[in-house]
């Protein structure tokens, strides 16, 4: 940071006048002091690393928002030591060069001057610094220290020079295309007139470059002589206690090169005049009491501030190749010295130095060193704004001088000033930094240094469930919160899919019981198998969460996870379990698009399914049970068979027409004579198909609903009726009216009365009563079987069929014969859905 109190301050104060000076002055370390809380904040939240602002940000935001800045940064610092090496060569123009237009040099001035000569110039300095920083950090930190007791000197000696200096007159020789011109510059001594001239603004043509230059431009010269807090920070690998040297180091830099700034220009204001503060950059040197020390601390400074370009550039490089975000791109860099220095990512760096130096001009690219350290001060704020807004307990730093609304100060700065500068380049490195976000996010590896979304997101997460107020609900936003009870992935990841496609942007958890005491166990056995079901759900891209049980029977564990799954407002409201029959799984996964098409391997953790003769693991009574219990705590459920025989992607894909169909049958067919159709269970059916056909794949699907008719009873009344219904719940959908007079005969030549009659229980009526009729006595096998060859029948086969699950009964004694029955009413119909509604979920309401 010394670097540039020395040679740019004149050119400031002679454009921007002292008024606007100060206030740049003042924008400038506005900028770099709330960054500087946010550094001291994070450099004592823990042991730091190479790497500086990287590592910090690296740590704190995670790999992607780390190496997007990371390279970010070291394109700055690489940049930056190429805009002093090339402000030194323009210095030693200014002493040593041939004047333009002479072919021999006379005296001092015996450097010829052009592009190449400039760029050789370059080279041969760059070369030194490069020397300094192959030897290590401890050579370098010596040499800082010598050029600080120097810069020091020549400081105290400029100072007095003001106060010594007689006023004098100073020829000041400007190149042109034509030859050059001489221009004269004074120095005044303190003078009220000369202060009173420089106050206001008065930007000219920079004869370097040819371009008028503006407040931004200005700015953008200036500010590259406050990139050095970073300087401590980016050598934070090589100092033994960087949480207490970088804090207290950073702090003191800025506190005194602000002093020194205000104090040189308020000096040049009163005693110099425009034209030597515009057109002289050399001009201190020829006003000083010793001008060959003024000499040398220009150039020692700006060499020491391009040696610390150049080595922070090679420790974030280095940084960066060791967290391996770049894979094999930046494994070269990861070589080290026998002493730890990374002497390939020094040279890597300065092969990129160089490469800038090609620019040619200082003011040149100016522009672009600022909006990157810009953007890369930012993102520390962003770092250190998200560390303290995710409220983690373990975010304690010891440096306390901060709040958010430092950091969010230190972030509006740095956005405005960056587009104030050069909104191109700003834009230009916003869209370079995303798009190294992009291909950080896909491309680069897991890390473990953790990741502050996670924090922010809990943080927020917990906020809004208390905000989520179950007294509140209201039918219009009710939807899907799904509890799919899945005893091994291997035999239900299509079913896992169908129900990710029924939630409707709802509560998903996939529960699993596993039978055992932990009495008898010496530790957890569901903590190793969470990582396999969390990477199943990755890998069949559901929107789930797991929730695993141990329970001494899968009854009692499907009780707790009813009990217990879901937080706050976000609890299951539908059970959905496998169908129980007699077949014998399949195992699915292997057949997964998921694992078929990436020819990877099923995740481990998941034990072979069970084969035919290996006994279930619980029997049909447990299972009714099951079903019973649900309904018992206001749970809707959902019976699922087949849904393995289910081709998604073959049903919904094909281009033959019609497209596919979703059949409808909002009648409870084992109980002919209560054939209602607008009951909470058959309305909750026709929800659950409409939220299936709303599901992005399966749109194309068309539903088609049965109505069951009899001779006798207005069938064109009915469908009249059931289309109104349909037109008020906005629900589209083919209504086909189905005969079944010939199916209800057998019911009632079987039934032990007349309809209504006291032999048959009744059903609830109200919402909300447990009422388990005894139906399951009621019906024949005969009479089950016609019934599921009414709905085999109706073609075209659909992809999927939604029927109406029946409470089962009072009596457990009869849960067998209820399981039979509906086994043989879903026999061979492909895909079925059996579904029993508790709550009312459908609105006619605005």
């Amino acid at each position: 940071m010394l670097a540039s109190p020395l040679p740019s301050t004149g050119f400031v104060v002679g454009h921007a006048g002292l008024y606007q000076a100060l206030a740049m002055f003042a924008v400038a370390y506005f900028i770099i002091g709330m960054t500087v809380l946010s550094v001291c904040a994070i450099a004592t939240n823990g042991a730091l690393d190479a790497g500086g602002a990287y590592y910090m940000i690296s740590r704190a935001l995670g790999p992607e928002f780390g190496g997007s800045i990371g390279i970010m940064f070291f394109l700055a610092n690489v940049c930056g030591s190429a805009l002093y090496v090339l402000g030194l060569v323009e210095a030693l123009m200014d002493s040593f060069g041939i004047p333009p237009g002479q072919k021999a040099g006379t005296g001092v001035h015996v450097l010829p001057q052009s592009y190449w000569y400039e760029l050789l110039y370059g080279t041969v300095l760059l070369a030194l610094c490069l020397l300094v920083c192959l030897v290590g950090a401890s050579i370098y930190a010596k040499a800082t220290f010598l050029i600080f007791l120097i810069v020091v000197g020549v400081l105290g000696t400029i100072l007095v020079s003001f106060f010594a200096t007689r006023p004098i007159r100073v020829p000041i020789l400007l190149p042109h295309l034509n030859g050059s011109e001489i221009e004269n510059g004074s120095f005044t001594g303190f003078s009220l007139t000369t202060l009173r001239k420089n106050l206001g603004g008065d930007y000219e043509v920079d004869y370097t470059t040819g371009q008028k230059m503006s407040f931004s431009s200005v700015f953008a010269v200036m500010f590259n002589g406050c990139t050095g807090i970073m300087a401590g920070s980016n050598m934070s690998g090589d100092l033994k206690r960087p949480s207490y040297s970088i804090p207290r180091g950073t702090i003191c830099a800025v506190l005194f090169t602000y002093l020194v700034y205000n104090l040189l220009a308020v000096l040049m204001c009163a005693t110099c005049n425009r034209t030597l503060l515009q057109k002289d950059y050399g001009f201190l040197r020829d006003i000083s009491i010793f001008p060959p020390l003024v000499t040398v601390g220009i150039y020692a400074a700006t060499l020491s501030a391009a040696m610390s370009n150049l080595i922070g550039a090679s420790r974030i490089l280095y940084a960066l190749a060791r967290d391996d975000l770049f894979g094999r791109a930046l494994v070269l860099a990861k070589k080290t010295s026998a002493s730890g220095n990374p002497v390939m990512a020094v040279i890597l760096s300065w092969l990129v130095v160089q490469l800038v130096l090609f620019s040619g001009k200082l003011n040149t690219i100016a522009g672009v060193v600022t909006t990157f350290f810009l953007l890369v001060y930012a993102t520390v704020n962003l770092a250190c704004l998200a560390l303290e807004w995710a409220s983690a307990p373990n975010f304690r730093p010891t440096f306390r001088y901060f709040t958010w609304h430092t950091c969010l100060l230190g972030i509006a700065g740095c956005c405005v000033m960056m587009f104030l500068i050069s909104p191109v380049s700003a834009s230009a490195s916003l869209g370079f930094l995303l798009l190294l976000l992009l291909a950080l996010h896909y491309l680069s590896p897991s890390s473990t240094w953790g990741y502050i979304s996670q924090a922010l997101i809990f943080h927020q997460v917990r906020k809004y469930l208390l905000m989520l107020d179950v007294r509140k609900d209201h039918v219009k936003f009710w939807r899907p919160q799904m509890l799919l009870m899945v005893q091994n992935p291997r035999g239900s990841a299509r079913l896992i899919d169908f129900v990710n496609d029924l939630k409707k942007s709802g509560l998903y958890v996939l529960g699993h019981v596993e039978l055992q005491d932990l009495d008898t166990l010496p530790s957890d056995p569901l903590q190793p198998q969470q990582d396999s079901w969390l990477s199943l759900v990755d890998k069949l891209n559901v929107k789930a969460f797991v929730s695993l049980t141990l329970a001494p029977s899968v009854r009692h564990g499907v009780r707790q996870l009813l009990f217990t799954s879901g937080l706050g407002g976000m609890r299951p409201n539908t059970l959905v379990l496998g169908f129980y029959d007699d077949e014998a799984p399949q195992d699915g996964l292997v057949r997964h698009p998921a694992f078929t098409s990436a020819r990877e391997e099923v995740p481990l953790g998941f034990p072979p399914l069970r084969g035919p003769t290996t006994p279930k693991l619980l029997s049909a009574r447990e299972y009714v049970g099951i079903v019973a219990d649900a309904l018992k705590m206001l749970r809707n459920v959902l019976l699922a068979r087949q849904l393995e025989s289910l081709d998604k992607a073959w049903e919904l894909r094909r281009a033959a027409s019609p497209p596919p169909t979703i059949h409808v049958w909002p009648v409870n067919l084992l109980r002919p004579d209560s054939a209602r159709y607008a009951d909470t269970c058959s309305l909750f059916l026709l929800q659950m198909a409409c939220v299936l056909n709303m599901a992005r794949a399966w749109r194309r699907a068309r539903l088609r609903l049965f109505l069951c008719v009899e001779a006798g009873t207005m069938p064109h009344a009915q469908e009249e009726k059931l289309r109104q219904l349909l037109k008020d719940l906005r629900i589209q959908a083919q209504i086909q009216l189905v005969p079944w007079d010939a199916i209800t005969r057998l019911h009632w030549q079987t039934c032990r009365g007349p309809p209504g009659g006291p032999g048959e229980e009744e059903e609830e009526e109200e919402e909300g009563i447990v009422n388990f009729p005894a139906n399951t006595t009621q019906v024949s096998d005969e009479y089950v079987c016609a019934a599921n060859k009414l709905v085999l029948e109706q073609s075209p086969a659909p992809a999927v069929r939604f029927l109406y699950l029946p409470r089962p009964p009072a009596d457990t004694s009869l849960y067998p014969l209820y399981l039979h029955q509906l086994e043989l009413l879903t026999r061979g119909l492909g895909p079925t859905v059996l579904v029993h509604g508790v709550s009312a979920v459908t609105s006619t309401q605005l």
